[in-house]
C-alpha cells in the first residue's frame, strides 16, 4: 500500500480528495433561504419569470390567496414582453427556523419605469415561508403590506 506522502504527491489523488471534501460541505439551510430571497430579487429585476417560477412551490399562495404562482409568474412574463424595467432593493433579511421550515422577513422597495406596473410601486414589508422540496428550498407562501 502506498504511503500517505506518496498519495499526497499524486495530483489526481489530491484533486479527488478536494472534490470529496467539497462534496461533504453543505450550505446551511438558513443561508440557502437567504439565497432564495436574493435570487427572487434578481428574477424580479431581470423580469425572469422562469427563475422566479423555480423558487416557488406548486401550491404557492401570495397574500393569503390573492395571488397564485401562475399569476405572479405571468406578471413577470408580461413585464418582460412589454420591456418593463423593475428595480428591487431588498433590506436586511431576517431568517427564523420553524421546525423543518423557515420564515424570512425583509423590506423591499420596488420601482418601475413602465406602464404595466406603476412608476413608483413603493416600499413593502414582506414575510415569506420556505420548505424543502427534494434538495431545493421553495417559497410556498408570501405576504406583503405596502408601507408607503
Amino acid at each position: 500500500m502506498p504511503s500517505l506522502r506518496k498519495l499526497l504527491e499524486n495530483p489526481l489523488f489530491c484533486a479527488l480528495l478536494a472534490i470529496g471534501l467539497a462534496a461533504c460541505h453543505r450550505t446551511p439551510d438558513e443561508s440557502r433561504v437567504r439565497q432564495g430571497v436574493e435570487a427572487a430579487e434578481q428574477a424580479a429585476e431581470q423580469a425572469d419569470a422562469s427563475a422566479l417560477d423555480a423558487l416557488l412551490s406548486d401550491d404557492f399562495s401570495g397574500n393569503n390567496g390573492e395571488m397564485e404562482r401562475r399569476q405572479i409568474v405571468g406578471l413577470l412574463r408580461a413585464a418582460r414582453f412589454r420591456g418593463e424595467t423593475i428595480h428591487a432593493l431588498t433590506g436586511p433579511i431576517e431568517v427564523e427556523a420553524r421546525g423543518e421550515r423557515y420564515v424570512a422577513r425583509f423590506t423591499v422597495t420596488l420601482t418601475s419605469g413602465g406602464k404595466l406596473l406603476p412608476a413608483q410601486i413603493g416600499l413593502y414589508r414582506v414575510e415569506t415561508a420556505w420548505r424543502k422540496e427534494g434538495r431545493e428550498w421553495r417559497c410556498y407562501s408570501a405576504t406583503w403590506t405596502n408601507e408607503g
